[in-house]
């Protein structure tokens, strides 16, 4: 916003030069980010924050200028000189969408004769960046800057013979031609303001081409009223149309400014469009809002920022922005005026003390601090294991949580997956970038699809990060999640053998990952997300709930990333598996007898599963068997047709003695009897 400090002289005494009017300005919250000298003038131009919208009319940035001087503003004279008539005789309004647009006034004026605007008037326009068209849209821009109240004028002659303004929301797909010659199509949040059948303006962005002021208009239809922010702005952002008007709307201006500009307005049209003012303002105000009233605890006052000001200092400064206060016990009772939207509660005002009495008089002082013991929380120090666990056998790669929707188009050659659905970002960077993530695997795979292009074919990589899935109701859920991917081998040297990163070996690292951090009961089990190749896909299962999933990836999955090669990967709930964690690890000191081990081969039924068999074995095996390792699964002839021979090898072993074979046997006697009657097994 750019500001003629000879203008804004009319309304407040300036002592001080352009410059020190900057920095003062600038000190107190107002920031001013360049000074230019006219002739004859100076123009000040402000950078304001998006709470400060009060400050793009020219009396409310007087006011600041006030408080910081300690002076009084001066509103400009208001002479009506009305004729006999009544508007009501001329115009009707009917509100019909009151949460969108709570109050509208309107003024007639008759007569006037369309010339150009003074050139006082077209100079400070232009210097605020206003094209000058004709005096009586000039005037309604004038007093905009001048008030912060957004006005607009129509050709009375040019509405319907019914003569009724009716402020109501559009119907879906109804179009009207703005000011710009642009046909806008509107929905049903769009608020319009019309006749009965046809749009005369897009309310608080722009005005219609039907009823724009032309040079043969003789009588003015003049609108001041007010339309909540969150509908404008909904509306200028879908029909990318911003305005003048729209930008004060959106960040709020004062409900009881409506009468005052109207007012101003129609004194300037009689004076310089030889307008004659038809009596009284038709204002439709059906739900007036009460005023806001915030306490202010002196003490809190204090507290935050430092200080020890006395409540009659704090109460000189707040009379100093033209706050009304009273006292009340030790709180001050603080009317908030209209032009002030952006103050709501308790610290808003104590900003506004802060501001006002100076933050340079603020005293730099170390805040006093808690000596408590600090450290780090328990799922922190989690993390920071996972993550140490991790980076032994992968290395570390960080993603953006906004992914291409493109990923989850792909998954839709998988009709029952729900991970494509995703939450859209408002505003994205790019396509690219325009979904939040529900999976980590989609930014691992493009991580190895972009090394495998450059001919790095030896990956292992992990990341830590969030997943954001949405709710029906509110914001998405949170879950952070553990990903990690591989393909190709380990490589190869003369102290070790090449290992191929597969499934087993994936397995292989997150069984060690789970044993590390004391997850004692765990299981794999059968899985069925789509986005990996069946039958070679598992969930992680921890006592009755599923913690992850792990898998080779899907070949239409895999050419999609355009990966080459077989590529594996998993992802576990961090906050599943966190309850289960044991930060102290038990130690337990090393037998000095020996062990036993026994071999064991059962001929079990195709669908039971070794972790299955696993389990059942634990149950039956007692404390003294300590390991249980599958080392041949066999189908073919010497196998039933739909069953499969199972080889594991059992270790036992004892703190106490050294363990005879009678005692072995024992437990193996009864691990076979219990596999028979669990799973129907049978000794191959």
């Amino acid at each position: 916003m750019i500001v003629s400090l000879q203008w804004l002289k009319e309304y407040v005494h300036i002592s001080c030069s352009a410059r020190e009017l900057a920095h003062k300005l600038t000190m107190s919250g107002i920031a001013v980010e360049r000074v230019e000298t006219l002739t004859g003038d100076f123009t000040l131009e402000l950078d304001l924050t998006p709470n400060r919208g009060d400050c793009l009319g020219l009396i409310n940035l007087a006011r600041e200028v006030a408080a910081l001087h300690g002076t009084n503003i001066k509103l400009p004279l208001i002479e009506l000189k009305e004729n006999d008539e009544r508007i009501e005789e001329y115009i009707n309004i009917e509100i019909y969408d009151p949460d969108l647009c709570p109050r509208y006034a309107a003024r007639l004026i008759k007569n006037v004769q369309i010339k150009p605007s003074p050139d006082w008037m077209q100079e400070r326009l232009i210097k605020a960046g206003v094209r000058p068209i004709n005096n009586v849209v000039d005037i309604t821009n004038y007093v905009m800057l001048e008030t912060n109240q957004p006005l607009h004028a129509f050709d009375y002659d040019l509405l319907g013979e019914q003569k009724t303004i009716i402020v109501r929301r559009a119907t879906p797909m109804e179009t009207i031609t703005t000011l710009d010659d642009q046909e806008r199509t509107l929905d049903d949040n769009d608020l319009l303001i019309s006749e009965e059948s046809r749009p005369l303006a897009l309310a608080g962005i722009m005005g219609g081409k039907e009823t724009e002021i032309h040079e043969n208009t003789r009588n003015v239809l003049l609108e001041s009223a007010h339309f909540f922010s969150r509908g404008i702005r909904k509306t200028a952002k879908r029909l990318n149309l911003r305005s003048n008007s729209s930008t004060r709307f959106e960040k709020g201006v004062d409900p009881e400014g409506v009468v005052f500009a109207i007012n101003r307005a129609a004194s300037l049209m009689a004076q310089w469009a030889d307008g004659e003012i038809v009596g009284a303002v038709l204002d439709v105000h059906p739900n007036p809002m009460p005023p806001r009233t915030i306490n202010v605890n002196p003490d809190q006052v204090n507290k935050l920022l430092g200080c020890s000001l006395y409540p009659a200092e704090m109460k000189a400064i707040l009379n100093r922005l033209h706050f009304s206060v009273e006292n009340e016990g030790n709180t001050l009772l603080v009317d908030i005026p209209g032009y002030r939207p952006d103050l709501l509660q308790e610290v808003d005002l104590i900003e506004e003390i802060a501001r006002i009495y100076g933050y340079d008089n603020i005293p730099a002082q170390l805040p006093v601090l808690d000596p408590g013991q600090g450290g780090r929380s328990s799922y922190q120090k989690f993390k920071d294991e996972v993550l140490t666990l991790a980076s032994r056998n992968f290395m570390e790669t960080i993603n953006y949580s906004f992914v291409s929707p493109r990923h989850f188009d792909m998954l839709t050659l998988f009709p029952h997956n729900s991970c494509r659905r995703a939450l859209k970002i408002a505003n994205p960077m790019s396509e690219e970038q325009s979904v939040m993530r529900t999976l980590l695997i989609p930014g691992l795979m493009e991580v190895i699809s972009r090394n495998l292009a450059r001919k790095n074919n030896d990956l292992a990589f992990f990341e830590m990060g969030m997943v954001y899935i949405p709710q029906e109701d509110g914001l998405p859920r949170e879950k952070l999640k553990l990903g990690a991917a591989v393909t190709g081998n380990t490589g190869i040297n003369w102290l070790k053998k090449q290992i191929d990163m597969d499934f087993y070996y994936l397995k292989g690292i997150l069984e060690d990952l789970l044993q590390r951090l004391g997850v004692k009961e765990y299981s794999f089990i059968e899985g069925q997300e789509e986005f990996y190749h069946p039958g070679r896909s598992a969930y992680i299962k921890m006592e009755e709930e599923i913690i992850g999933h792990m898998g080779e990836i899907h070949p239409r999955v895999a050419q999609h990333f355009e990966l080459k090669q077989r590529t594996c990967a998993l992802e576990l709930e961090l906050d599943k598996l966190y309850p289960c964690w044991e930060q102290k690890k038990e130690i337990m000191p090393i037998s000095k007898f020996p062990g036993m081990e026994r071999d064991l081969a059962v001929v079990v039924q195709e669908q039971v599963s070794s972790s299955l068999l696993i389990k059942v074995i634990k149950d039956a095996g007692g404390l003294l068997l300590t390991n249980i390792e599958v080392f041949d699964v066999y189908a073919g002839e010497q196998v039933p047709e739909g069953y499969k021979s199972i080889a594991l090898r059992l270790a036992f072993l004892s703190h106490e003695k050294t363990l005879s074979d009678e005692e072995v046997n024992q437990y193996m006697h009864q691990i076979i009897d219990h596999l028979s009657r669990a799973l129907n097994a049978q000794l191959r």
